[in-house]
């Protein structure tokens, strides 16, 4: 594959993105978690759901790099990139789903099944690029856009992974419903996981300095602000004793 057709499929699927953000807007949210709700055909288990469609965009990322190079292995840069995306997505389909505290919560096979596509998707982005078209010199090492990136998806997971901790904790073992998250970002805005998350791939984004990782932080904002709005005005009508001064995701601002 050229890259001339390889950035149109990602340009095309960076479209898509926008039409899902109009749609999660000015819609119902994604119907899982909080926002679950009938009509959307059979349910899983929520744990399963998490491990089936987040763990297979590793076996993406990999499968889609040897299509691209299948005589070299990832090296330098490259498998570093590889080894951080991995990094993010071993916790997110493992660990995570271990210590969620959701009983018998179910999710739709539907949601399960779309979330697969995108990873399908994300990790050809990557995977392709980084086997056929990345180019990395040594001097990388030291160019600003690769060490703020770096340090940007360090924050970012922190404040992604404990935010999520601090609500996992909220419940006590065995309890179900939820809770007005505290402590943290917390005080200042509804999701800080989310923005973790988005801080995370925004400095994958800038330190790879690359077409694919654009479109995905661009996916991630389209999939996570509207979600985080969603949560905001769920906790508004669920407490009567909300925080009226959190915001959303930008503390102060929105």
């Amino acid at each position: 594959m050229s890259y001339a057709v390889y950035q149109t499929v990602e340009l095309l699927w960076l479209l898509i993105a926008a039409v899902a953000f109009v749609w999660l807007m000015l819609k119902a949210p994604a119907p899982y978690g909080r926002h679950v709700r009938p009509g959307f055909g059979p349910q899983i288990n929520n744990r399963l759901g998490w491990v089936l469609m987040e763990a297979p965009v590793m076996l993406f990322l990999w499968l889609f790099y040897r299509i691209a190079n299948y005589t070299m292995p990832p090296g330098g840069f490259v498998a570093l990139f590889m080894a951080l995306f991995m990094l993010h997505y071993l916790h997110r389909s493992f660990v995570f789903p271990l210590l969620m505290r959701t009983g018998n919560k179910k999710m739709p096979v539907a949601i399960a099944v779309s979330a697969l596509g995108f990873n399908l998707m994300n990790g050809f982005g990557l995977g392709y690029y980084f086997g056929k078209f990345a180019v990395y010199e040594p001097d990388w090492l030291y160019d600003w856009r690769f060490i703020g990136g770096l340090l940007l998806f360090f924050a970012g997971m922190a404040v992604n992974i404990t935010s999520d901790y601090r609500l996992i904790n909220l419940r006590k073992p065995g309890e179900t419903g939820y809770k007005i998250p505290s402590g943290g970002l917390f005080n200042y805005i509804c999701c800080p996981n989310l923005l973790g998350e988005l801080v995370e791939w925004a400095g994958f984004a800038l330190m790879t300095w690359c077409l694919p990782a654009l479109v995905f932080w661009l996916w991630s904002l389209a999939n996570l602000v509207p979600r985080a709005r969603a949560h905001h005005q769920w906790y508004r009508n669920q407490f009567t004793h909300y925080p009226p001064g959190r915001k959303i995701l930008l503390p102060g601002l929105w």
